[in-house]
């Protein structure tokens, strides 16, 4: 590895952690998670938060805007949430002096480096669907118009888990277009206590600025540099081919209660996390260990259970625990 890769390397891995400890001044706990939100960051993918509400999702959102200094844009989503309050829409514009009048596309919140979709289950479809080219090419079409979308950019989207009534399912196409699905615990006593003394007194804990836009686009085409061996990459693969009941590879508790296994897109959210975790370990090169690490995160949602395995309640992390322990890693060169 030469002398300017190192440098990069060692940037990188200070940057992650002056973030992590920065964002962990207003988190209280949750320290894995900051570390997973982080990776999706620099790994250039967005990040579903699932939780009860007060449990600090939206802060840590806001915090890590704070952090690298980035645009940030809050919606809410409702029912009666319409595409163009989301993407923007073309508007009739007047000029100062009301002489001319022209067409203009007015943009929405979306056009951020950070946009945290609060509660993106109580939008219907349609209006979901309104963030699928956002997120997956980084920029928003309007009148055949493609305008694109700034750089870095970032949706963190939250949902409660709870309430049922009047939220709407996140369409499939969707959730495999988050890196990570995320459970966000309730916390603990002394986490509780923390966190009543960190927001009932007379101060607050203030973030620091770490980071730059332009930096962190520059460590997300860096993590892209990281070597990943033959056998590493296929034990990735490996792990997607078991999450689909009709493949050979697949584990007999696959093949009894999963409908549909990982796309294409977890192995690419694998390898990628891989190589973070990698820099993080203070080595230029993913190991097998590196790719189980953010495994159950990155494929909890994009498996969908069949009928059978909805009536018995199987959860999805249990499946993928199993199927983890049982796909055995190759030896270097081995097919």
């Amino acid at each position: 590895m030469s002398d300017k890769t190192t440098k990069q390397a060692d940037d990188f891995r200070k940057a992650f952690m002056t973030m992590h400890e920065e964002i962990g001044k207003r988190i209280v706990g949750n320290k894995e998670i900051i570390r997973k939100v982080l990776t999706s960051l620099f790994a250039g993918g967005h990040i579903l938060l699932e939780g009860v509400p007060g449990i600090g999702k939206t802060m840590l959102c806001k915090s890590l805007a704070e952090v690298a200094d980035f645009d940030f844009s809050r919606i809410q989503f409702t029912p009666d949430l319409m595409p163009a309050d989301i993407v923007g829409t073309q508007m009739l514009l007047e000029s100062a002096d009301h002489s001319e009048r022209s067409v203009g596309f007015q943009k929405g919140p979306v056009f951020c480096n950070a946009l945290l979709a609060d509660e993106i289950n109580r939008a219907t479809p349609k209006t979901q669907s309104a963030l699928l080219e956002s997120m997956q090419e980084k920029r928003v079409t309007i009148g055949g118009i493609s305008h694109p979308l700034p750089q870095p950019f970032m949706v963190l989207a939250t949902q409660n888990p709870l309430e049922m009534e009047g939220t709407y399912p996140l369409p499939e196409a969707q959730l495999d277009r988050f890196l990570f699905k995320i459970i966000v615990q309730f916390p603990d006593l002394d986490d509780l206590q923390r966190i009543s003394s960190l927001t009932t007194g007379s101060t607050t804990e203030e973030t620091n600025k770490v980071i730059t836009a332009e930096e962190v686009v520059k460590f997300q085409q860096f993590v892209r540099q990281v070597p990943i061996a033959p056998h590493v990459e296929r034990y990735a693969a490996r792990l997607i081919l078991a999450t689909h009941p009709e493949k050979d590879l697949s584990t007999p508790e696959v093949k009894q209660y999963v409908r549909y296994g990982a796309s294409p897109r977890a192995v690419q959210t694998l390898v990628l996390a891989g190589k973070i975790n990698a820099l993080l370990d203070n080595r230029f090169h993913v190991s097998c260990e590196d790719i189980r690490k953010d495994a159950i995160s990155a494929l909890r949602h994009r498996l969908i259970l069949n009928f059978e395995g909805e009536a018995e309640g199987i959860s999805n992390d249990g499946i993928l625990e199993r199927l983890i322990a049982e796909i055995r890693e190759l030896p270097a060169g081995s097919r």
